[in-house]
């Protein structure tokens, strides 16, 4: 089995060879390789000690020398080179306390997470299988290297990852694998908030996000994000609906494309259901108020999970709009434009797409219409170039205080009350028209 390896790599290996070391191309760009996936980082694995590669190569940088690991940077490039090394006690279910290096590399295969994830190669020996990854490739399952409880005792992140590369690449999780999930998804509670984040946005962003629903059932959710369990145990008799809440936002997610905000918004775009949801006599479900809650929700499990600003911002914004439907008139979208604000398009129409997709067929085909025309309809507020917020207008606060206008919050009111009649009407965005207008409020 050849790989064809980049001649930065190619380079690093033969250096290695040269001066009597082993190397070896290994991990995560390994399997993409085999997998005909465009590796992302190429990371290699050698047993000369740091300081032995530091002397082979002219620029290199000193990323984690504790953990064996020196950055050699070619045409710009940076490539982890690290020494063979076997893990210490892992104390905190995360990190070991220290880490030991070995001239065998099979010893650190044998402390890898999984099978797909411990092979090595190079043009040499080839490929360098311990655990059978190859098997493991081809039959689509993600597997721990020996025993899972031992590898998810070591690293309680690894419960996430196994999920993760589950989810990024289509496969099945190894029966025994997951049940050591199962058993000790408590200890995710070891795990920074910062890496839980980090592994559940790939998770959602990845081709397969509806494995997110691997989280509720290895109950691993449950300690970090609660309220997706209450989702997934939600029921919905609702006409509009074929599915539970979970498994509707599962559907949804598959539905938008692979983009942090957007994945975001379906996620949490019906959070609050399960605390909305009321029966009425006929036994149907309704969920009156349920955007503008989940909305509040979203930005508060956002902020937990230590999201950044802009993004809590504009999920939180698709969240609190995605059911809003405005009549279609060219002055009703414009409005909706100004009220839901421009940077929310068109995201919103892919938001609305995915919730109807992920809905029963009653109606969905006129539902679809809908938001065609309403895009339609937008498209051309904006080709017109529609003056669609203050920022837009012919006249700003300069020219207010210029005419007279006193300084402080009564130019924000007339603005917004400026911006009022152009919305009702573009051809009015106009200086001369708008400051005639100021000019009647003031001698009132």
């Amino acid at each position: 089995m050849i790989i064809e390896l980049p001649e930065h790599v190619k380079y690093i290996l033969d250096t290695l060879g040269e001066h009597g070391y082993e190397g070896y191309a290994v991990g995560g760009c390994v399997r993409d390789a085999l997998l005909g996936r465009q590796p992302q980082d190429w990371d290699i694995t050698t047993n000369a000690a740091p300081a032995q590669v530091k002397a082979l190569f002219r620029r290199t940088v000193d990323t984690g020398l504790q953990h064996g690991t020196v950055t050699v940077m070619l045409d710009k490039t940076g490539y982890e080179v690290t020494t063979y090394r076997i893990d210490g006690v892992y104390e905190d279910g995360r990190h070991p306390k220290e880490v030991r290096f070995t001239a065998s590399l099979s010893e650190d295969l044998m402390r890898r997470d999984f099978t797909i994830n411990a092979m090595a190669y190079n043009g040499t020996d080839g490929l360098v299988d311990l655990f059978d990854g190859i098997g493991d490739l081809r039959r689509g399952i993600v597997r721990c290297v020996g025993v899972p409880k031992e590898r998810f005792t070591e690293d309680a992140l690894r419960m996430m990852r196994v999920i993760r590369f589950s989810a990024q690449l289509g496969f099945a999780i190894e029966q025994g694998t997951l049940a050591a999930v199962r058993a000790l998804a408590s200890t995710i509670q070891r795990i920074s908030v910062e890496r839980i984040q980090m592994e559940l946005l790939k998770t959602i962003t990845s081709a397969h996000p509806m494995n997110m629903r691997l989280f509720y059932e290895t109950g691993l959710s449950r300690y970090f994000l609660p309220e997706w369990d209450a989702v997934m145990e939600t029921k919905q008799n609702n006409p509009h609906h074929c599915y539970s809440v979970g498994e509707h936002v599962l559907h949804s997610l598959a539905l938008v494309p692979q983009d942090k905000v957007l994945r975001l918004a379906m996620l949490f775009h019906d959070v609050a259901k399960p605390l909305c949801r009321k029966q009425d006599e006929a036994g149907v479900d309704h969920f009156h108020g349920h955007p503008q809650e989940s909305a509040q929700m979203a930005e508060q499990i956002l902020r937990r999970l230590k999201f950044d600003n802009e993004t809590i911002s504009r999920v939180c914004s698709l969240v609190r709009w995605h059911d809003d439907n405005p009549p279609l008139t060219a002055r009703n979208v414009r409005r909706a434009i100004y009220r839901i604000g421009e940077a929310q398009y068109p995201a919103i129409f892919a938001v609305k797409r995915a919730d109807i997709g992920a809905q029963s067929d009653y109606k969905k085909d006129e539902k679809f219409r809908y938001v065609d025309d309403y895009e339609a309809l937008y498209r051309e507020i904006v080709m017109k170039g529609d003056c669609l917020s203050v920022k837009g207008l012919a006249v700003n606060g300069a020219d207010l205080i210029a005419a007279g206008v006193p300084q402080g919050k009564t130019i924000g009111a007339y603005l917004r009350r400026l911006l009022e009649l152009v919305l009702e009407e573009p051809r009015r965005n106009e200086k001369d028209f708008l400051m005639e207008q100021v000019k009647i409020w003031m001698a009132d």
